[in-house]
């Protein structure tokens, strides 16, 4: 099996309106070459170092998604090209993606990160937290941010059911906000879940976009 047959499987595993993230992280860029040959046009990275040494030795047409943790001070960097930043955990750096994308006169599409996973590691804003947000109109308080939707990351675990509870738990809440006063469904309309491992499962749990990479790659 190849990367080409591993891209053709994926794909065909997709619904309609489903988007494949394809993640790239530690892949030389031969490998996302390879990748993008066969048609993918969507990388997700997860270190900005690591994305502003390959982007140059790529095509342009690459559509570059920032899925990882992101630090304020390395937006500048990225604010030039990202394509979507998924991984917005604090009022801060939505601040300064704002700022970043006024220098450049752009608008950046970005997702608010929930914490829906068990673990403390994971980053983003509780959903409570998050409806607050909206609530008090988060959504157009920005005037280079378009937010877009809403990302989360599963526990990393073999019960299957905890999985499923929390990717529902997540698309609940993306409905909601979805239905809230003031916000426009069609803009509002990404909910990116689902790994290599969960991707199947939040599917069927409501996703519109997966971050898959050992699935893809290996």
């Amino acid at each position: 099996m190849n990367i080409s047959d591993n891209l053709s499987n994926i794909q065909a595993l997709l619904p309609d309106g489903v988007k494949l993230v394809a993640v790239s992280k530690f892949r030389p860029v031969a490998t996302i070459k390879e990748v993008y040959d066969a048609g993918q046009r969507i990388f997700g990275e997860n270190r900005v170092q690591e994305l502003i040494a390959k982007r140059p030795f790529l095509p342009v047409d690459i559509e570059w998604h920032l899925i990882g943790s992101l630090q304020t001070n390395k937006v500048k960097h990225i604010a030039p090209f990202i394509s979507m930043i998924q991984s917005v955990d604090t009022i801060k750096l939505m601040q300064e993606i704002d700022r970043q994308a006024k220098r450049y006169s752009r608008t950046i599409r970005v997702l608010i990160e929930v914490h829906i996973a068990e673990e403390e590691s994971k980053h983003g804003f509780s959903p409570d937290e998050c409806r607050t947000l909206f609530a008090k109109g988060v959504q157009d308080r920005y005037e280079y941010i378009r937010i877009c939707g809403l990302m989360g990351m599963a526990t990393f675990t073999a019960d299957r059911e905890q999985v499923c509870r929390e990717f529902k738990t997540l698309k609940k809440l993306f409905d909601e906000i979805r239905a809230m006063q003031g916000i426009d469904p069609s803009l509002f309309a990404e909910l990116s879940m689902g790994m290599s491992d969960d991707y199947k499962i939040a599917i069927e749990a409501g996703s519109t976009m997966v971050r898959i990479g050992t699935a893809l790659f290996n």
